[in-house]
C-alpha cells in the first residue's frame, strides 16, 4: 500500500511578497549587470572621472567659466549625445573630448548598454531570468517536478495549503505558465535531472521535492540527482509500477512513493459497490482508510446506534449524515437508519469488510 506523511510547514515564517519582491529584484538586477558589465563600467568611467578630468584641464585652461563638479556627470552625457552645454573650448585637449565622447557612446551602446536599461525596466522580456531570482528568495519551500496534470493539481492544492512552491519543467507552454503566474509560483525551464536547474530551483534550502512526472526514468534519475545534492531532503515520487515504487523507497532513501496502480484500486474497487475509499494512511505499520458508505436496507448497521456500532466493530464513525442534516462526531445514542451517510475511519481490513457486510443483507 502507498505511504503517506503530512508534512506541516516548518515554522511557518513566510518572507512577505514585498520583502521577497525587492530581494528578487536585487538579484536579477545583479544578474543583469554581471551580463551587461564592461559597458556599465566604461559608461560610468566616462561620467564621472572623465568629467572629474575634463573640468581639471578647464581650470588649467584658464577658462572664465567652469561648472562645478555636482554637473559634470551631465556635462559628459551631453556631449556623448552630441549635445553643446557648454561652449567650444580653444584648447586642443578639450576639443579631443567634443569627437571622442560620441565614438565611446556608439560604442557602449553596441555593446548592450542600451539593452540593460530596456530589460531593467522592462523584465517580461526576460522572463525566465525574473523567476529565477524570485525562486532563489525561497527557504523552506517545496519543489514540483512537472507541470503536467498532476504536477499542476498538486501545485495548485500547496498553495492553498499555504507552502510556497517552486515548479520545474522542460517545456511549460503559455496556459501552464499562465496558470502557474495566477498562483504566484515561479517556473524554472529546463531538464530536472540536471544540477544546474534544481540549483536554481532552491534545492538545497527547499524541504521536499515532489517528482511527478509521467516517465519512470526521468523521476529515477531526479531523486538520484535530488538526494546527491540533498541527503536530507524529503523526496516524494509518482510511480506506475508498485514493484519500481518499493525500490525506490528502499535503495533511494525516498520518503513517499505513490502507485498509480494502487492509488487508483481502492478507489475504482469502492465505486463499483458504491462506496469511497480514501488512501491508506501507514501508522506505526498499520494501515488506516476512510470510507463513506451509504447505509443499505437491512445491513449490519441498520437499526443499531452509533455507540454499539464502534465498540462491536472497532471503527470510529466520524460524520453521520441524514437527508439535509450533517453531524459530525455524533452522539453515541443515535439510531443509525438504512439510507444514512456514515462516514468511518478504522484499519483498512476492518473497512474492507464494512464495505462487504453493508452490501450484504
Amino acid at each position: 500500500m502507498p505511504y503517506s506523511q503530512l508534512v506541516l510547514p516548518r515554522g511557518r515564517r513566510r518572507t512577505s511578497r514585498f520583502a521577497r519582491g525587492i530581494r528578487a529584484i536585487s538579484r536579477d538586477t545583479s544578474a543583469l549587470f554581471k551580463e551587461f558589465r564592461q559597458p556599465l563600467l566604461i559608461f560610468l568611467f566616462i561620467l564621472f572621472v572623465g568629467g572629474f578630468l575634463y573640468r581639471e584641464l578647464m581650470f588649467r585652461a584658464g577658462e572664465d567659466v567652469v561648472p562645478p563638479y555636482i554637473d559634470m556627470p551631465y556635462i559628459m552625457l551631453a556631449l556623448m549625445v552630441l549635445e553643446t552645454p557648454i561652449s567650444l573650448p580653444d584648447e586642443p585637449y578639450l576639443i579631443v573630448f567634443w569627437y571622442v565622447l560620441p565614438v565611446l557612446a556608439v560604442y557602449i551602446i553596441g555593446r548592450g548598454a542600451a539593452d540593460f536599461v530596456r530589460l531593467f525596466f522592462n523584465r517580461n522580456d526576460r522572463r525566465d531570468a525574473w523567476e529565477e531570482a524570485v525562486a532563489s528568495t525561497y527557504r523552506n519551500h517545496i519543489i514540483v517536478l512537472g507541470a503536467g496534470h498532476v504536477g499542476l493539481r498538486v501545485t495548485r492544492t500547496l498553495v492553498e495549503m499555504g507552502f510556497d512552491v517552486v515548479v520545474v519543467d522542460q517545456s511549460v507552454n503559455d496556459e501552464k505558465k499562465a496558470q502557474l503566474g495566477g498562483l504566484n509560483v515561479p517556473t524554472i525551464p529546463g531538464d530536472g535531472r540536471q544540477s544546474a536547474i534544481l540549483e536554481k530551483a532552491g534545492l538545497r534550502d527547499a524541504q521536499c521535492l515532489v517528482v511527478c512526472t509521467s516517465n519512470e526514468l526521468v523521476n529515477l534519475e531526479t531523486v538520484m540527482r535530488a538526494r546527491d545534492m540533498n541527503p536530507n531532503i524529503r523526496i516524494v515520487a509518482r510511480s506506475w509500477d508498485t514493484q519500481f515504487a518499493n525500490q525506490l523507497k528502499r535503495f533511494m532513501g525516498v520518503n513517499a512513493v505513490l502507485s498509480a496502480s494502487e492509488l487508483a484500486a481502492p478507489v475504482f474497487a469502492g465505486m463499483a459497490v458504491g462506496i469511497e475509499i480514501t488512501q491508506t494512511l501507514v501508522i506505526n505499520g498499520e494501515e488506516f482508510s476512510m470510507i463513506r458508505v451509504t447505509v443499505e436496507p437491512q445491513s449490519f448497521l441498520d437499526g443499531e446506534t452509533i455507540q454499539q456500532l464502534q465498540i462491536k466493530n472497532g471503527m470510529d464513525i466520524v460524520l453521520h449524515g441524514r437527508g439535509d442534516s450533517i453531524n459530525v462526531h455524533p452522539d453515541g445514542e443515535t439510531v443509525v437508519r438504512a439510507g444514512d451517510t456514515l462516514v468511518i475511519f478504522a484499519r483498512h481490513n476492518k473497512i474492507t469488510d464494512i464495505a462487504g457486510r453493508n452490501r450484504r443483507k
